[in-house]
């Protein structure tokens, strides 16, 4: 189609030749980040402190906030098949704005500020799916981990930046910070509704009457609910681990690399990652979490660095390929396979908050919490084998455009399910 958002100059197109739609919607990977994060990382504090909510009380509220931004992706996913990636966008974003409007009314009635967050959640739920399956429509599977690497970078440069411009105003002002973060959201809705509709997706116009498991490759979706359970025992509690050794603005640069490592690294292997055996990947990137935890355990600084690197360097492993073998085993659309993912995501990050909680519990009463990094390193070489078993499977294809898109393409990362 005439307005189909690809990038130019054929297979061998690099970033800079990306259409204008495109660079909106990468610019846009950064600035949603950086104006969430100028207020989602500090709701701990800010209902505790601010608002005077019990700890008890956030921690439950920042639970299912946390398992709806995750796992409501397979809504975004479905919806975006049914009724467009751009307008699946448009409403999502009409969605995080309403709920930064609604942090402003919070301040005076705190249950506003629950009903805020839980809103701006739910938009983000609706929007990544959307979001990654525009950026890599009618993008050659040559170019995909590029493409995917290049929202991952931008994404992840928004949450490195948006605490250290927020983080001297979300308790002083917050009031002037969520209008600004509103304004921004604004802005950014009126600009996607002004992007080009893609036509419709690959092979998912009819996803009418599917389920929302319907196609879903087991073993990139269980690989996913994995890497993420074993990452978050990081993302969860190494704030707890690391202040108590070093102090909140160590953590805080022990973040920061890594959001680096991500940004500066991803686009360069992606192609590297693309080409590897998938069997290969999983390898590499469960034994970076290991060694990564492992290191963790000995609690100095430099400990701490090189841990968080480490760790790093798995997920970026894990996470980008565990997107394109997903993409290329299964036979639904882009945006219903993301969605799907996140699905994977949320279940695996619920898992390290409730499982990982109790075991940090029981290490910090016993009086050594070095012990939760060796035991979160010991599942990351005693689980990934049970992967194993689910070497192949594809759950309850959905009807394809000819027969072969049905069929699990061979353990490669080289195949491609025909019509990709």
């Amino acid at each position: 189609m005439a307005d189909r958002p690809r990038a130019t100059g054929g297979p061998g197109a690099t970033l800079p030749g990306l259409s204008g739609p495109l660079r909106f919607l990468l610019l846009c990977s950064f600035l949603i980040p950086l104006g969430s994060f100028m207020v989602l990382p500090f709701m701990s504090v800010f209902l505790y402190e601010r608002l005077g909510m019990g700890l008890g009380t956030v921690g439950a509220v920042l639970a299912v906030a946390s398992l709806v931004q995750f796992s409501g992706g397979i809504f975004g996913g479905a919806l975006a098949d049914r009724i467009g990636l751009r307008r699946t966008m448009v409403w999502a974003l009409v969605v995080r704005t309403a709920g930064f409007g609604c942090f402003l009314l919070g301040l005076r009635w705190p249950p506003l500020a629950v009903a805020a967050l839980v809103l701006t959640c739910c938009g983000a739920a609706l929007y990544l799916p959307a979001n990654k399956a525009y950026l890599v429509h009618g993008v050659d599977d040559e170019q995909r981990p590029a493409f995917l690497s290049a929202g991952n970078a931008a994404l992840n440069a928004g949450m490195a930046m948006g605490p250290l411009i927020a983080g001297p105003f979300v308790l002083s002002s917050p009031g002037p910070l969520f209008l600004a973060v509103g304004a921004l959201f604004a802005l950014i809705t009126a600009g996607h509704a002004r992007l080009p509709a893609p036509g419709d997706g690959r092979r998912g116009a009819s996803a009418a009457g599917q389920g929302l498991l319907a196609g879903v490759s087991v073993l990139p979706f269980a690989a996913n609910a994995l890497a993420f359970y074993l990452y978050f025992h990081f993302q969860h509690y190494l704030a707890v681990y690391a202040v108590e050794r070093a102090s909140s603005r160590f953590y805080s640069v022990v973040l920061l690399v890594c959001f680096l490592l991500v940004i500066v690294l991803q686009p360069l292997a992606s192609g590297v990652i693309r080409g590897m055996p998938y069997a290969l990947a999983l390898a590499l990137g469960f034994a970076g979490l290991a060694a990564g935890l492992a290191v963790l355990a000995i609690g100095t600084r430099p400990a701490l660095l090189a841990g968080g690197a480490l760790i790093t360097l798995g997920d970026i492993v894990l996470f980008l390929k565990n997107d394109l073998e997903a993409l290329r085993r299964s036979p639904r659309s882009d945006a219903v396979v993301f969605g799907q993912q996140r699905l994977a995501a949320g279940l695996g990050a619920c898992a390290a908050g409730v499982l990982g909680g109790q075991l940090y519990g029981l290490v910090q009463r016993a009086g050594d919490t070095s012990r939760f990094w060796l035991l979160a390193a010991a599942q990351c070489l005693l689980l990934p084998p049970l992967l194993l078993t689910l070497r192949g499977r594809t759950a309850a294809p959905a009807p394809a455009d000819d027969d072969m898109e049905g069929t699990p393409a061979a353990d490669d990362a080289h195949g491609r399910v025909p019509g990709r």
